[in-house]
């Protein structure tokens, strides 16, 4: 099968990312979640893991956000989780960043337990079913819920993360409920929440949540963040979280 891979400029020290046009191309979501975990209120980082990391954006970006000495980006794609290991390659991160290829619901067994400061998560956002066309398509994989259930997510960094360690999710609004449910099945208590709107005046479409292994319950509400302005142009903060220049 044909395929197109392009370079782009990630415009943060100097990083570079391999997309295939065949596979998911990251999104403004991964940017956001990269950011948000590296403004969580709880200790430095030094051990962070990304679930359903995908050609490896979010730990690409968290290299330059934290001073993480070792980043995990699990995958269970080889071809995608290939392409994420050169893009490690390709920004002499290797040092700092391991790629692995498995399925996540196995980490409890291949990743120490209680081990990790902060997992971060970009998951699919759609239920399996709701007529899917292949369920081996990468795509499809990327999308809905094929090879891991949002249950599985929650419960896996429960059991890798340290006690007082941050998950950092970004999902779907209509999905809030089942995440705020889980998070606390699993003892992780959620404790930042902020919508992410298109502009102002339209309703959000993303949710990103912050919840902490054995935390005590009090929820905080981040004030909204708008990807447009009025205008239709990138807002102040888009701009300052993608660290564009004027």
């Amino acid at each position: 099968m044909s395929y197109i891979e392009r370079i782009d400029d990630l415009q943060i020290n100097n990083l570079k990312l391999i997309q295939n046009s065949d596979h998911f191309c990251f999104g403004v979501d991964a940017v956001l979640l990269a950011n948000y975990a590296s403004t969580s209120k709880g200790k430095q980082p030094d051990k962070i893991l990304d679930l359903c990391c995908g050609n490896g954006i979010i730990p690409v970006l968290l290299t330059a956000k934290t001073e993480a000495h070792h980043i995990v980006g699990v995958e269970i794609q080889s071809d995608v989780a290939d392409l994420a290991q050169r893009n490690v390659e390709l920004n002499g991160l290797q040092r700092r960043v391991e790629i692995i290829c498995d399925d996540l619901k196995n980490c409890g067994e291949i990743l120490s337990a209680n081990s990790f400061d902060i997992v971060t998560c970009n998951p699919p956002y759609k239920e399996a079913g709701g007529g899917l066309v292949n369920e081996a398509d990468a795509l499809t994989i990327a999308r809905h819920e094929v090879k891991c259930t949002l249950s599985d997510i929650i419960s896996v960094s429960a059991k890798l993360l340290r006690e007082g360690g941050r998950l950092c999710m970004v999902h779907r609004p209509e999905r809030l409920v089942d995440l705020l449910t889980l998070m606390r099945q699993n003892r992780l208590e959620p404790k930042r929440l902020r919508m992410v709107h298109p502009k102002p005046g339209k309703t959000a479409n993303l949710v990103l949540i912050e919840a902490a292994k054995y935390g005590k319950p009090k929820l905080f509400l981040d004030p909204p963040l708008y990807v447009y302005n009025e205008n239709g142009e990138y807002s102040d903060e888009i701009n300052e979280i993608y660290e564009r220049q004027g």
